[in-house]
């Protein structure tokens, strides 16, 4: 079953009243391998952030915030979801908010991450593992990076 989150978003009136902007379950729910959904919740392709833009930053290309931007994405993990070595060039803050996945880089090593743990994905190729029996979602906050310089110039994404 994909991924269904409710997204809150909040902004301005005329007057600069605050208001709510947006409350639904998100609709922009894609899948790039099999047993894996995602949601983009918000982007901006800039930083800082246009607070007073009126578009959907949920709906956003988000190839537009490459360079200087940020995306915030919930996934969804489902046990036996298929492997996909990937890079982007970002800094990554990841929050599991449930289930259990092992997070591999390309070196073959492994972390364990449950419920509220914790990372930070450095422009590193990793892949997701979820090897147990229910679906682990991982909240990411995506923000542009410099990409580290190899021996023969940068690595770049390979996403």
């Amino acid at each position: 079953m994909p991924i269904s989150i409710r997204r809150v978003v909040t902004g301005h009136d005329t007057n600069g009243k605050a208001t709510v902007d947006i409350d639904e379950i998100a609709r922009n729910v894609i899948s790039t391998r099999p047993g894996q959904s995602s949601t983009v919740i918000w982007s901006n392709d800039a930083t800082p952030a246009n607070n007073a833009e009126a578009s959907d930053g949920g709906l956003r290309n988000v190839k537009e915030c490459a360079g200087n931007g940020a995306i915030f994405r919930v996934v969804q993990y489902d046990p036996g979801v298929s492997p996909r070595n990937h890079r982007t060039e970002t800094i990554d803050y990841a929050s599991v908010l449930s289930g259990q996945i092992d997070m591999r880089l390309d070196d073959g090593q492994e972390v364990h991450l449950r419920a509220g743990d914790v990372l930070v994905q450095r422009g590193t190729i990793h892949d997701w593992i979820n090897r147990g029996d229910v679906p682990c979602i991982i909240a990411f906050v995506l923000i542009a990076a410099k990409p580290v310089e190899a021996k023969g110039g940068s690595l770049g994404a390979i996403g």
